[in-house]
């Protein structure tokens, strides 16, 4: 895990002992006293860049970034005059720290998949990318009714707030920027804000494309021209192995190949990245000479699930479709196949402690065998749904601007998902009555109803367990707050707790917004959230993955799509069609841009009924009942009755398996994150899990 680390003190007297005799484990100094900062982790030499202008007048960059030593420049003087949104336009995905006097700025990224957190330390505010080292620095406890608001509303940040899973340490939202002054601490956005009463005029169609098409290629470029690494490995290639090539062997070792790989699933997501990257010119080579020859190609890499009977027609025809692509000449196409070793919720007693607790937890041992066959610097496809598709909420936005003739076409196509029947006419009158009834309601109610419904158990998606699945999906998502699918395992007095906070939310101001805007922006930062918990989970070493969609570019150009074109049927399929005309790839294989649920709940379903053993062992004596966030009784019978083929919300188990599987990582760690002789004596959550004081 790679994260950077800082302080600021007051600006009376000396610097205090505290900051002298403590530094972090195996860090990088990158400037001193009396507001210093650190690297810490295996972050390569490209991937830390320092410009400074004078001692105290100064920019760090971590991550990939696209910008030149002179742009940065010249983002430092922006920043030096408050223009702090000059330090999110560089194409690639990083973190900014501008040093200028005693005045330190940090800035996050739009999307939340590198997020900036901050404690109160030493009479300051210590901040960090991970919310770990800071808890391990004030020997912070487990905040229990935060995991509890994530498991009941985790896609509502009315009930998360800035809060973390660790007491004191708090998280700065998405699109903002921590100021320190001094130690005195300020949060600020650095995005417009949209009238709510007078939405802007929207931005032609064919433009708008085009500026996503010219956001991903910068994006891919930029990784492409970045210096190339090859892989460290201390262990030697055993030699011939029957049925084995160099390849196969070298991912059996855990070791990615040199140069530039991408995922190929056969969706449009991963395959435009994939096609994107074999088209540019990049810099070909690595440092230490591999991969240099002429005509370098692109690893693709396609993962085959051998273990799902359930989905196989859909796997096959990705598979073919994956092939269809790879004929490009430019591609090395590489399939990886696994039977029940990498199936969802495989390997939960292995695996590496990660910052929080995310769903993708429970499939990152899958996700490792796959990205142990790809390259170093490996592309993957995810958050394309979330920055290209439209929020079911957004119907409601349409209603508010007047432009309901746009409400036709998703209307109708959510008659035709679940295919023909008796209600199929009505659909489209019910789809219009949910808009017109979100677009009428306050954000106030909307919460405040949303809590009323944890009180009263009752879960807005019950009826999609039952009744058609995209429809009433579709139905229960037209809201301004909802309960999240693990809410219905929950104790009555987590729930209460949850609640309680959701009521405090809605009495306190709040930028005014539309209500589709605003649940896809917590949609968009909670799949975040989990990118960087799969990030950090399904680590390989030497590899880097690259996530374009969620870079700061990316999601800009995505968010000024018309909302009359995002709402419709296939929207995000002809748009990363339209990207990759653009770039001149206009020859795709047939049902290119289907989607893959079926797949991938039949994968979810046939891990849970091979690994139920290990599951119910896992909830035997559950930390999380120890919490009093639920009864172990209750969720066992879940899981059985799921892994029996019982219609339950899938995601909502895999979020209470992953929470039980990071808290018992979490209390199984030892030592610190820091080292010194005033280094704290204790780690993190030392005290362990107790269970909750009564409301």
């Amino acid at each position: 895990m790679r994260w950077l680390v800082g302080w600021s003190s007051t600006a009376s007297g000396p610097v205090s002992s505290e900051g002298r005799a403590i530094q972090p484990v195996g860090a990088q100094l990158l400037w001193s006293d009396p507001d210093p900062l650190w690297a810490v982790g295996d972050w390569r030499p490209d991937e830390v860049r320092v410009v400074q202008t004078d001692p105290f007048t100064r920019l760090a960059v971590f991550g990939c970034c696209g910008a030149s030593d002179e742009e940065l420049r010249v983002g430092l003087f922006a920043a030096r005059g408050g223009a702090l949104r000059h330090l999110t336009a560089w194409p690639g995905s990083y973190t900014a720290v501008a040093q200028v006097g005693r005045r330190v700025t940090i800035v996050g990224d739009l999307a939340g998949a590198r997020p900036v957190f901050h404690t109160d330390w030493a009479g300051g505010t210590a901040y960090a990318t991970a919310a770990l080292p800071l808890a391990d620095l004030i020997e912070a406890q487990l905040d229990v009714g935060h995991l509890g608001a994530l498991l009941a509303c985790p896609d509502s940040p009315e009930a998360m707030g800035d809060g973390t899973p660790y007491m004191g340490v708090r998280r700065v939202p998405p699109g903002h920027a921590l100021i320190l002054r001094d130690g005195a601490r300020d949060i600020t956005g650095y995005e417009p804000t949209a009238s709510l009463a007078v939405a802007a005029p929207p931005l032609d169609q064919d433009k708008a494309v085009d500026a996503v098409r010219d956001a991903l290629v910068e994006a891919v470029r930029a990784r492409l021209t970045a210096p190339r690494h090859a892989p460290e490995t201390d262990d030697l290639d055993p030699g011939p192995v029957p049925g084995m090539g160099p390849a196969e062997r070298r991912a059996a070792r855990g070791a990615p190949a040199p140069g530039i790989g991408a995922d190929l699933s056969g969706g449009s997501a991963s395959a435009t990245l994939a096609l994107l990257a074999a088209g540019l010119p990049g810099m070909p080579g690595t440092l230490f000479g591999h991969g240099t020859e002429a005509g370098e190609r692109l690893l693709a890499v396609t993962f085959n699930d051998l273990a799902t009977a359930g989905g196989a027609r859909t796997r096959e025809a990705e598979l073919e479709r994956a092939g269809a692509i790879a004929a490009n000449p430019r591609l090395h196409h590489v399939v990886v196949a696994a039977g029940e070793e990498a199936l969802p919720y495989a390997g939960l007693d292995t695996g590496a402690l990660t910052d929080e607790p995310g769903p993708s937890l429970v499939i990152a041992e899958r996700h490792r065998r796959r990205l142990a066959a790809g390259s170093a610097d490996h592309f993957i496809g995810h958050g394309a749904r979330q920055v290209l598709d439209a929020h079911p909420a957004r119907l409601a936005d349409l209603l508010l601007d007047r432009r309901r003739r746009h409400l036709l076409r998703p209307a109708t196509a959510l008659a035709k998902a679940d295919g023909p029947s008796a209600q199929s006419f009505f659909v489209p009158f019910t789809v219009y009555r949910a808009a017109r009834r979100l677009a009428r309601t306050s954000y106030r109610e909307g919460v405040q109803e949303a809590a009323a419904r944890l009180m009263d158990r009752h879960f807005a998606d019950e009826q999609a367990l039952h009744g058609p699945g995209a429809v009433s999906a579709s139905l229960a998502a037209l809201t301004w707050c909802r309960p999240g699918p693990a809410a219905r395992w929950l104790t009555g007095e987590t729930l209460a707790e949850v609640s309680v906070r959701l009521e405090d939310a809605a009495v306190r101001p709040v930028l005014l917004r539309r209500p589709g805007e605003r649940r896809a922006d917590a949609a968009l930062a909670r799949y975040a959230a989990d990118h960087r918990v799969f990030e950090q989970a399904a680590e390989i070493r030497s590899q880097r993955l690259h996530a374009p969609f969620l870079d700061n570019q990316v999601v800009r150009a995505c968010r000024a799509l018309p909302e009359a074109l995002r709402v419709q049927p296939g929207a995000r399929a002809a748009v990363l069609r339209s990207v990759l005309a653009g770039a001149g790839v206009r020859e795709l294989p047939p049902g290119w841009g289907a989607t893959s649920h079926a797949a991938h709940t039949a994968a979810v379903r046939t891990g849970m009924r091979t690994w139920t053993g290990e599951l119910m062992t896992l909830f035997d004596a559950p930390l999380l009942a120890d919490a009093g966030l639920i009864e172990a009784r209750v969720v066992r019978k879940a899981l059985r009755a799921a892994a029996q083929g019982e219609r339950l919300p899938l995601d909502g188990l895999a979020e209470l398996v992953s929470t039980e599987v990071w808290l018992r990582r979490l209390l199984a760690r030892r030592g610190t994150c820091w080292t010194g002789t005033a280094a704290p004596r204790q780690r993190a959550v030392a005290g362990g899990v107790v269970p909750r004081p009564s409301l």
